[in-house]
């Protein structure tokens, strides 16, 4: 993976951590002392500056009380995730709700399509 990759790559999971936190909600200083870490680790790891490691990022979610999923599903580039990121958000709104994003999902891919 080139760096260009991996810093993007960095910064969605730090705003992945950083939503969950607040979603809870929770300060940096709580989440910081429950993984036993400093509170500018935290903060590096929600700016992207660092990538937290694959243990961090399981005990994270733990501690957050959210899938692990929710920590790196959301942050793939790959479509196929996209796609299953997608199908959550859309499994938690009604029938009358998913017809209408469906419709803006397709109009707007055809439009990028054609530019």
């Amino acid at each position: 993976m080139d760096k260009d990759r991996e810093r993007a790559l960095a910064k969605r999971v730090g705003r992945a951590i950083a939503g969950q936190r607040r979603a809870v909600p929770m300060t940096q200083e709580v989440l910081a002392e429950k993984l036993d870490c400093g509170v500018e680790a935290v903060s590096r790891m929600e700016r992207g500056a660092i990538m937290p490691t694959l243990p961090k990022l399981i005990e994270m979610a733990e501690v957050l009380g959210c899938p692990f999923y929710a920590l790196i599903g959301v942050t793939s580039d790959l479509s196929s995730d996209q796609a299953m990121n997608l199908a959550r958000q859309l499994a938690q709104v009604s029938p009358k709700d998913r017809e209408l994003l469906m419709g803006l999902v397709e109009m707007l891919a055809n439009r990028l399509k054609a530019a």
